[in-house]
């Protein structure tokens, strides 16, 4: 259903056990910058009703997840703050082909892989964390994730035939796995 061709590894975990307040204030930022994405997917390819119509949906709940997970931080009494990045995302970026229709299908299946990392993430944060709140709160982002990961998919569509999107998702895919093998030192959503 994802998409993934690995499944986190522990090291992951161990992070989110020695440093969850910066996990937190990261998953902020990934839903901010996840709202930026889709509304540069939006700039990007107006002319695609279907895919302007899904890019305002996804804004708007990234948004609202955005906010979520600042209130989540007043009520803990940490203070959001900037972040040094972990490389995953830049890492993922750089797979993407620069000529059309190349590019968007890229663009697209790379923002879908980001969203099924965050649900399988959430999903063992939720299974992870002892914290009832956390837990509550990471199972209950799970779906919308997914939602997201299979939007971007679906839409890669519109741009070639679904077997071309198949096959490059499957290579795109396989490069996900290995950067999120690969880890990052920083204790990040996508670390």
């Amino acid at each position: 259903m994802l998409s993934l061709q690995s499944a986190s590894a522990a090291r992951w975990l161990a992070q989110v056990d020695t440093d969850l307040e910066t996990v937190l204030i990261d998953h902020a930022h990934c839903e901010k910058k996840a709202a930026g994405v889709a509304m540069n997917m939006l700039f990007s390819y107006v002319d695609h009703t279907s895919l302007a119509r899904a890019m305002t949906e996804i804004v708007s709940e990234e948004l609202e997840h955005f906010n979520l997970v600042l209130d989540l931080l007043d009520r803990r009494g940490i203070r959001f703050r900037k972040l040094e990045p972990s490389s995953y995302g830049p890492r993922l970026h750089e797979l993407i082909r620069r000529d059309e229709p190349g590019r968007a299908i890229d663009r697209l299946l790379v923002a879908g892989l980001i969203e099924a990392r965050s649900c399988e993430r959430f999903s063992l944060l939720g299974e992870h964390v002892t914290d009832p709140e956390l837990r509550d709160f990471y199972r209950g982002l799970f779906e919308s994730e997914a939602r997201h990961h299979a939007t971007y998919v679906r839409l890669a569509a519109d741009f070639a035939p679904e077997a071309v999107v198949r096959s490059r998702l499957h290579e795109l895919a396989a490069a996900e796995a290995t950067i999120i093998e690969q880890g990052d030192p920083l204790p990040r959503m996508h670390s």
